[in-house]
C-alpha cells in the first residue's frame, strides 16, 4: 500500500477521510470506488485493459479511482494510436445534404440518396 493510502486510512472516521471507506473486505473505496495504490505498472495495467476490453472504461462508469486519474487517462489516450485515429479532427468531412420540401400528401414526393465515395477521397 502507498503513502497516501496509508494516511486516508489513517484519517478514517475523521472529516478529512469522510469521502473514503474501509469494506467489509478490507478494500479501501473512495465514494463507492476501489481506491488503486499509487503504482504506475498497477495504473497502466488497469488502463490497458480497459482499453482492451469490449466494455468501455468511463471514469464516471468505472469503479475505481487513484488521485490524478483524469490526467492519467488523458496522457493514455493522448498516446494511443488507436485513439489518435478516431479524433473527429481526422474524420474526413461530410457533405451538406439539400433539405427537401415537406409533402402535402403521404407519397406524393419520393427521393433516393446515392452515397459514392467523392472524386477526391478515391
Amino acid at each position: 500500500m502507498d503513502v497516501s493510502l496509508n494516511r486516508v486510512r489513517e484519517q478514517l472516521g475523521s472529516d478529512e477521510g469522510r469521502d473514503f471507506a474501509l469494506g467489509n473486505d478490507g478494500i479501501l473505496r473512495f465514494q463507492d470506488r476501489v481506491c488503486v495504490p499509487d503504482d504506475i505498472e498497477v495504473k497502466r495495467l488497469i488502463l490497458e485493459e480497459g482499453h482492451k476490453s469490449r466494455l468501455s472504461l468511463h471514469p464516471s462508469m468505472t469503479k475505481i479511482w487513484w488521485q490524478g486519474i483524469k490526467k492519467d487517462v488523458t496522457q493514455f489516450v493522448l498516446a494511443c494510436l488507436t485513439f489518435q485515429k478516431a479524433k473527429v479532427e481526422h474524420q474526413r468531412p461530410g457533405v451538406i445534404l439539400q433539405p427537401l420540401e415537406i409533402p402535402v400528401w403521404k407519397w406524393d414526393n419520393t427521393s433516393m440518396d446515392f452515397v459514392v465515395r467523392p472524386e477526391k477521397f478515391k
